[in-house]
């Protein structure tokens, strides 16, 4: 890859700093995943806002370093073996950015695939099924009168939660110490807010869950990464 000032991105969002890390995203519940990861990792880094508009993420720049047209992507021009790197995939990012520091992701290779476990649950399950509960209830899918496609996302989210809520049954993070598991699941579970299906998926119900949320939303580093980069760039 060539370097930072010379890639296609660059026209339309250029770096300040090309030395440090480059991030292109958006505040959704993927978006800030990185954000929130490289704040409390302590990671220097440039944000830029990429909107979710055809006119952005469909962009022949944006395309250039993530073809799939989704947020979030990094460039990192100290990458392995110290040559940049271009990456996307919030999961992917999450693993990359934890083994680049060595932080959130545990001290031995059991808890570092206990943590991953519990990113790919994420990436795999609540992430999909809470983001098409989303479309069936706040956006174009509220419109279709059948009710079977709703009622069979707010059955797997309602499922979904049942396994957190075990899950924190006796610890206040999802796979031990504080990670990047945590990282991938609260900003999905917080959108449950702005989806407005708390109370269709019985949040009320649960107990350890909203209090795992609450703990996870007190960070500071987490309060910085939910608005970066803003919503206006």
């Amino acid at each position: 890859m060539t370097a930072i000032t010379d890639h296609p991105i660059n026209t339309r969002w250029p770096a300040a700093d090309p030395t440090v890390l480059q991030l292109y995203s958006f505040p959704t519940p993927n978006g800030v995943k990185v954000s929130i990861a490289l704040e409390e990792m302590g990671l220097p880094y440039e944000a830029h806002t990429v909107t979710l508009s055809d006119a952005d993420v469909k962009s022949d720049a944006f395309l250039a370093l993530n073809p799939n047209n989704k947020i979030p992507a990094i460039i990192d021009p100290n990458g392995p073996d110290g040559e940049p790197l271009e990456l996307w995939e919030s999961g992917a990012v999450l693993i990359y950015l934890a083994e680049k520091t060595g932080k959130l992701i545990g001290t031995t290779p059991a808890q570092k695939y206990e943590i991953i476990k519990w990113v790919m649950f994420q990436m795999g399950g609540v992430g999909p099924m809470f983001g098409q509960l989303g479309f069936f209830s706040k956006f174009a899918g509220s419109e279709i009168e059948d009710p079977r496609p709703k009622q069979r996302y707010v059955n797997e989210a309602k499922r979904l939660l049942a396994v957190l809520e075990k899950q924190l049954a006796d610890r206040d993070w999802v796979a031990g110490d504080y990670s990047i598991a945590d990282i991938a699941i609260a900003p999905w579970l917080a959108a449950l807010d702005f989806y407005g299906v708390k109370e269709t998926v019985g949040w009320d119900e649960l107990t350890n869950v909203p209090a795992y949320l609450d703990r996870f939303l007190a960070r500071e580093a987490v309060k910085v990464g939910r608005v970066t980069p803003p919503r206006e760039g």
